[in-house]
């Protein structure tokens, strides 16, 4: 099926993994919430053939946060499935301020969606190199964080 890049803007009241739950049972219900297959988000990770060769190619298949903001590894398979922040440096690099907002945030990723391969790489979206995983970073309107970008790919 190849990759597939996923990104979301979901509200943030300081809890990122609250942040993160609701975001992922948002995207459940949107993808999955009229098919009989799965009844639940735990029903769809139960169906390990389905999420270890194909999975949904969307926030669903990251199962955790890890609160380092080193980049992954392809040799650590325990950074499969996992989101992180970006580091602190790379959201300056790109926003040009540690508090981005959520407009500037959907500016560079529709700037990235349009973006050629070399220029995609350089992107806000390129910061996320390793498929199966995944990305965020806390965004502002004015001094209070009100939403999480979150991006990332999956499959193969």
């Amino acid at each position: 099926m190849g990759a597939s890049g996923w990104d979301y803007v979901t509200g943030y009241d300081g809890d990122v993994e609250a942040a993160f739950a609701a975001l992922q049972a948002r995207v459940f219900q949107e993808e999955y919430g009229d098919d009989a297959r799965y009844g639940s988000l735990e029903d769809l990770y139960e169906d390990e053939e389905f999420m270890g060769t194909e999975g949904t190619h969307t926030i669903l298949d990251i199962d955790r946060i890890v609160a380092t903001d080193t980049p992954p590894t392809r040799s650590e398979i325990a950074d499969i499935g996992t989101l992180r922040p970006l580091a602190l440096s790379r959201v300056v690099h790109h926003f040009g301020t540690d508090r981005p907002s959520v407009e500037r945030y959907e500016e560079l990723v529709a700037a990235a969606h349009e973006a050629e391969s070399q220029e995609h790489e350089r992107s806000l979206l390129g910061e996320c190199q390793m498929r199966w995983t995944g990305c965020y970073v806390v965004l502002y309107s004015g001094d209070t964080p009100t939403h999480l970008g979150i991006f990332g790919f999956s499959g193969d």
